[in-house]
């Protein structure tokens, strides 16, 4: 279960990477957009503000942050549940955007490549996704969960994977037929609080976990893999340095 609270704790530190990639973005007047995994919508509020005259959609999966989604209010926006990877579109989008949401979907080359061909002509698509997978936040995860200690409670939990390289998203997408800028960045967040990082992943990658343990079982998880976090990213004078890398594609089909 998502917690829209949760995730929006840092969300400043989570908004700048969508800025990063909707800068690349460019339509002058689209007509469609579409967030395709919107979470809270926050962001795609943000699309709505861009782009007044358009109508902007956001798509999740998750009841808990579509239901915080419709508290944003804004003329041409809407929101909708349904699984970004079986929804489609009624209408040829001018602009689709994906921000952190297809790290967690397996096949999401394919589905990468089936979003291109959605694109009317002049049309866009740009996706930030996580590339961290072997920092210590995800590592130090992984090996818990197949640790003597919750292997049995934890094997058929589905982690975030890792995210192609932005060579392979622009070969992809230029096969697709699109005009491809592709990038990576490694952001240094400053984070504050009391175990900054671990307060940060129950907001995302922690999830699939928490959702299948009891109180009792997720206090122990969390116990374990918070002191396990604070060695690999130890508190200083001025916060807690939280390297993350995230990679980018923008696409635009030639009009």
């Amino acid at each position: 279960m998502w917690d829209a609270t949760q995730y929006l704790r840092f969300g400043g530190e989570r908004a700048r990477p969508f800025s990063d990639l909707l800068a690349r973005v460019g339509p002058d007047k689209p007509g469609f957009v579409i967030d395709m995994g919107c979470g809270p919508g926050n962001l795609t509020a943000w699309l709505a503000e861009r782009w007044p005259s358009a109508s902007v959609l956001g798509v999740d999966s998750s009841p808990e942050m579509i239901e915080a989604a419709r508290e944003h209010d804004a003329p041409g926006l809407s929101f909708m549940r349904d699984d970004v990877r079986y929804w489609k579109p009624q209408a040829m989008p001018d602009v689709i955007v994906s921000n952190a949401v297809l790290q967690w979907v397996p096949e999401h080359r394919e589905l990468l490549a089936e979003w291109a061909g959605w694109l009317c002509a002049g049309g866009w698509l740009g996706i930030q996704v996580p590339g961290n997978f072997e920092q210590p936040s995800h590592a130090i995860m992984r090996e818990l969960a197949g640790s003597p200690r919750w292997s049995a409670l934890l094997r058929d939990v589905n982690l975030t994977r890792q995210s192609a390289d932005p060579a392979d998203y622009a070969e992809l997408l230029a096969r697709a037929g699109c005009e491809v800028d592709a990038w990576e960045t490694t952001y240094l967040h400053i984070l504050h609080g009391d175990n900054p990082v671990l307060e940060w992943i129950k907001g995302t990658g922690l999830r699939p976990v928490l959702d299948v343990l009891d109180d009792e079982q997720a206090a122990d998880f969390l116990a374990e893999y918070g002191e396990r976090l604070r060695v690999a990213y130890p508190p200083r004078p001025f916060g807690t340095v939280f390297p993350f890398r995230r990679v980018f594609a923008v696409a635009h089909r030639p009009g």
